[in-house]
């Protein structure tokens, strides 16, 4: 995992793309203004990290696919939270997103308090399709602090310790240029 702290221009860039564009363009589940700008906020950082211009809400919706890069389409999938990472974190993924073109998810935390971004690891469709488990609309989840939230759609969880591990930012780059579709 690497965490990189959030600049203050991508803050207030997303900031202000969360107050003039809805991000949310999916049939349902579409996240409150909150968790949209979590999104785009680890969005852009990675974004940034792989020399690519920031996101444009005018530019409408993404299908699925936020970053190309060694022509692999990549979905950066961003939870806030308010503690530090650990490889047992699981991320959450929406079933209704299953259908986009997405070959690779790269799976990023925001440290809501600390405005960091860890990219927890990332991981191909294929292999995600195996390691990922499913919890239908309704399920009761219980977090790593023992709290409790039901879900209110289908919904995928895959833990940190089952992505693809990376040690740095050049480390993920070149994962990312050896993978093979």
């Amino acid at each position: 995992m690497v965490t990189i702290k959030i600049h203050d221009d991508i803050l207030q860039h997303c900031k202000k793309q969360v107050e003039n564009y809805n991000f949310g363009q999916r049939f349902t589940a579409n996240g409150t203004k909150q968790q949209q700008l979590t999104g785009i906020i680890g969005q852009s950082t990675v974004m940034q990290i792989f020399n690519q211009s920031f996101i444009n809400g005018s530019e409408g919706f993404d299908n699925g696919i936020d970053m190309l890069y060694n022509n692999l389409k990549i979905d950066i999938k961003t939870m806030g939270r308010t503690t530090d990472v650990r490889a047992n974190y699981t991320n959450n993924f929406l079933k209704l997103q299953d259908y986009f073109e997405t070959e690779i998810y790269i799976f990023c935390s925001h440290h809501k308090n600390k405005q960091e971004i860890t990219i927890c690891g990332w991981i191909d469709k294929e292999e995600f399709i195996r390691k990922r488990k499913l919890y239908p609309k309704g399920s009761i989840r219980k977090r790593f602090n023992q709290t409790t939230f039901k879900t209110f759609a289908d919904l995928y969880e895959i833990e940190n310790h089952q992505l693809n591990d990376i040690l740095s930012v050049d480390d993920l780059k070149e994962q990312l240029n050896n993978f093979k579709k």
